[in-house]
């Protein structure tokens, strides 16, 4: 199961930890994974486009990804955002491969 988990302050998600897998189908099949690894790489190159890297610590490896804000900014948490509505959208539509929760 993929794991979404949320850390917000002040009404302000912070970071977003994205981990596991989906086991929806074999490895190169699988489309929950295919989906999250999309959303969140997008997500990441549009911070990279944008040229707000600085502003993020991120961590990207198999089954594996982590973006947290080292500085408040209001794209960055558009950004931010929109991923965790992507990410809920996608437990709605595969509930027993996903799963998004608060962290702290």
């Amino acid at each position: 199961m993929i794991t979404a988990k949320y850390l917000s302050k002040d009404g302000q998600i912070k970071k977003i930890t994205v981990s596991g897998h989906a086991n929806y189908k074999k490895s190169g099949q699988d489309i929950v994974c295919a989906a999250v690894s999309a959303a969140t790489l997008v997500t990441a190159n549009a911070i990279e486009h944008l040229g707000l890297n600085h502003l993020i610590d991120l961590t990207v490896d198999d089954g594996y990804f982590k973006i947290e804000l080292k500085e408040d900014n209001s794209i960055l948490h558009a950004l931010l955002e929109n991923l965790k509505y992507t990410l809920t959208d996608f437990e709605k539509q595969y509930p027993k491969y996903m799963k998004n929760q608060k962290e702290g």
